[in-house]
């Protein structure tokens, strides 16, 4: 049980903030494997902890929001669209019809290659002088993509910025600073699922998703900030494009 909880919470903690989807490797290990604890309660709580990870890891420029306006409007500009169509594709349960290996087998694929071609370059814009509302509505556009499986939000974010010529580690920065308000949604929404429905019972076993997944989740943001300001974005579009090849191997066969 606590092996299915700890391992769960690596894959939300490592996968979230990374350029290779979280949901994807979520719904491939429920596919192949029969943990009893992958419930809707630890799917919210995974993502609650991932969402307190990111907050503590960004608080000082929280802080600065709350001086800087304008980026607040940014920011918030840029997540919206990714909320408003995230939430209708729930409504209509359309997002189901999505999550099975061949949707996310063809969007790891196609999306690894657009992520190379936009990391091909060494480019010089950075977010606190070129950051403007139309590079926020480009990049958020973007984002809407990532509702399909496989995308990652984390992924087609860095894409975006990097096409606008954003410095890798400020397209990473844009990314997670833009994972706030998406978060933030999700777990709020999650929340209010659990306090309000009577079929979902919450445990112990919450709280420690929470707090696993809030680590790893801390430790992934730590350490790929750290990564990509020596190195290009090349290891995960191998990764992606093996796991793509793989995943229709095993859709089409």
């Amino acid at each position: 049980m606590m092996v299915e909880i700890f391992l769960l919470s690596l894959i939300q903690g490592i996968t979230e903030f990374l350029p290779i989807s979280s949901s994807s490797h979520l719904i491939i290990f429920s596919n192949y494997t029969n943990f009893e604890n992958q419930s809707l309660s630890i799917d919210i709580s995974l993502h609650i902890g991932s969402f307190l990870a990111v907050i503590t890891y960004f608080y000082k420029d929280l802080i600065n929001f709350f001086k800087n306006k304008k980026l607040f409007l940014k920011i918030l500009v840029a997540s919206t669209p990714v909320m408003f169509f995230g939430f209708l594709l729930v409504q209509t349960n359309f997002i189901d019809k999505l999550r099975n290996i061949e949707v996310i087998g063809w969007s790891t694929f196609i999306f690894g290659i657009l992520l190379y071609l936009s990391d091909r370059y060494k480019l010089k814009k950075n977010i606190s002088s070129d950051f403007n509302y139309k590079s926020a509505i480009f990049i958020g556009f973007f984002q809407i993509l990532s509702l399909v499986p496989g995308v990652s939000r984390s992924g087609i974010s860095i894409t975006a910025a990097r096409f606008l010529k954003f410095k890798r580690f400020d397209s990473a920065k844009i990314s997670f600073l833009l994972s706030i308000p998406t978060l933030g949604a999700v777990s709020l929404f999650g929340l209010k699922n659990l306090l309000t429905n009577e079929d979902i019972n919450i445990s112990i076993l919450n709280l420690i998703s929470i707090f696993f997944s809030y680590i790893f989740s801390l430790i992934t943001i730590n350490y790929f900030l750290k990564y990509i300001k020596n190195f290009s974005l090349s290891i995960f579009v191998i990764y992606r494009i093996i796991l793509g090849l793989i995943l229709l191997f095993f859709a089409y066969l």
